[in-house]
């Protein structure tokens, strides 16, 4: 993705808008497009590795101050800063990097990406709950393993139907951007004679 004042205006537009969303209250467990925005960073923004991993983390940190004011304020039961939390920013971090797996940008790497990059984060982020970072709250056994992730299947459920979601909203506008684009400068090469 190149960074053109079209392209500067679409991710600041996104990560705005992905944070708001984030805080949105009475939304389905897990339903957010960071791990889209993940994502899609990690497949689209390869060349600019600093945008591509800060595009996730900054719409997270934004939605998280959002948190902390409506928290701070009665207006939320939901903190948005809290012991460990930097443990989230590595796993959706890491998250970039499955992106990054993906060479091209096309229709079949979309849709095995967004039912990859959920997976991945479930996974890791309960296995990390599980070991006791940052809360010892699940013993250290096999039950503890499964009751662990048991109690977040809610969240993988929103976090796959939302990944899917905003994957198809992100990588369709990246397409169609691209694809006028594409379209205009054809247009404006003169017809050989």
């Amino acid at each position: 993705m190149k960074l053109n004042r079209a392209n500067i205006i679409y991710l600041f537009v996104l990560i705005a808008a992905a944070s708001v969303y984030r805080v949105v209250d009475n939304r389905m467990l897990g339903f957010a497009p960071q791990i889209a925005m993940a994502l899609f960073g990690g497949m689209a923004i390869r060349n600019n590795k600093t945008l591509a991993f800060g595009l996730p983390l900054f719409s997270l940190f934004i939605s998280d101050v959002m948190y902390e004011i409506l928290y701070t304020q009665g207006l939320s039961t939901i903190r948005g800063f809290y012991e460990g939390q930097i443990i989230n920013y590595i796993i959706m971090g890491s998250v970039v990097l499955v992106g990054f797996l993906f060479k091209k940008v096309n229709v079949l790497n979309v849709i095995a990406g967004s039912l990859v990059a959920p997976v991945y984060f479930f996974l890791i982020s309960n296995l990390v709950v599980w070991m006791g970072i940052p809360y010892n709250m699940y013993p250290k056994t096999w039950a503890g393993l499964v009751d662990c992730f048991t109690q977040a299947v809610p969240f993988f459920k929103g976090s796959l139907l939302g990944t899917i979601f905003f994957s198809a909203i992100f990588f369709g506008v990246y397409y169609f951007t691209n694809k006028s684009k594409s379209t205009q400068r054809v247009a404006e090469v003169p017809a050989a004679a």
